[in-house]
């Protein structure tokens, strides 16, 4: 096996760098700025990547061959990044006969319906979620045998490099940093393990079309850092609770990933945060 991950400067993309070499697989990432924070480990080389570039993405695939391409880049709301980039790597992946999982996201979706199943249609509410969403449904068009994997919140295990939401928590916790965390936007937390392992099995097999990758458990963004204040020592009564309805912060409420028909067609379990999240 011989996978190209773009985006491995990202949480996901440094997991999925980790994993897949762990693995013993011929390993490619690219970054945009700086390589992730396991750069020079054994079996996996790195390469810049400007995805906004059609034929930088070219240039990259045809240095790298590979058999698969992961694309876990998160640009934001950049749409020349987020849409129009991971289209380009879509129609490069194609040309040259590449098995692609695409990695979405589910800002997707509005949270008009609360629980969303794989074959819900986009209906986003921001400019992230609208290049996301623009970004997918040109992969499925483009790419019909690839696998777009929409997922949620990300945690993985703490520390200095534990994901955006967990650094939150520290700072907030520590009185570094201004803000609350929502009690009204509920989310399916999912593990950064978990993920990239769901990712890398996708990534072997045929299958195709929409799977959504998110934990078991609803939480909200308020009783999510409730649980990683608790599982990292943190006094838990210092975390400053809002509501997002009651802020100027756009985006959708409640989306809860149904991700049951997908955990059906793979063999890694999606823990929910309660779980992964257990104080040991």
């Amino acid at each position: 096996m011989k996978v190209l991950i773009i985006g491995d400067s990202g949480f996901l993309g440094t997991e999925l760098v980790r994993q897949a070499t762990s693995a013993g697989w011929e390993t490619a990432a690219t970054y945009c700025s700086r390589p992730g924070g396991i750069a020079g480990v054994a079996g996996a080389s790195w390469y810049r990547l400007d995805l906004r570039s059609a034929g930088h993405i070219d240039e990259v695939l045809a240095a790298v061959a590979p058999s698969t391409v992961i694309d876990a880049t998160s640009g934001g709301s950049d749409w020349a990044v987020t849409a129009d980039g991971s289209i380009r790597v879509a129609m490069a992946a194609m040309r040259r006969g590449c098995r692609l999982v695409h990695v979405s996201s589910d800002a997707v979706f509005s949270g008009s319906r609360i629980r969303y199943a794989e074959s819900c249609l986009p209906d986003p509410l921001t400019p992230y979620g609208a290049a996301k969403a623009a970004a997918e449904t040109a992969v499925r068009l483009l790419a019909p045998t690839a696998a777009v994997a929409r997922t949620s919140l990300i945690i993985g295990h703490g520390g200095s490099r534990g994901s955006v939401h967990e650094r939150l928590v520290h700072a907030l916790a520590a009185g570094a940093h201004d803000g609350v965390l929502f009690t009204d936007d509920i989310r399916c937390p999912v593990h950064a393990e978990d993920l990239a392992s769901a990712l890398l099995e996708l990534a072997v097999s045929d299958q195709a079309g929409m799977f959504h990758l998110a934990g078991a458990d609803a939480l909200s963004r308020h009783e999510l850092g409730i649980l990683i204040a608790r599982r990292d020592g943190l006094d838990a009564a210092r975390l400053p609770a809002g509501r997002r309805a009651d802020s100027l912060v756009p985006g959708p409420l409640d989306v809860r990933l149904d991700s049951g028909a997908t955990q059906e067609r793979i063999r890694t379990r999606l823990r929910g945060a309660g779980e992964f999240l257990q104080v040991q």
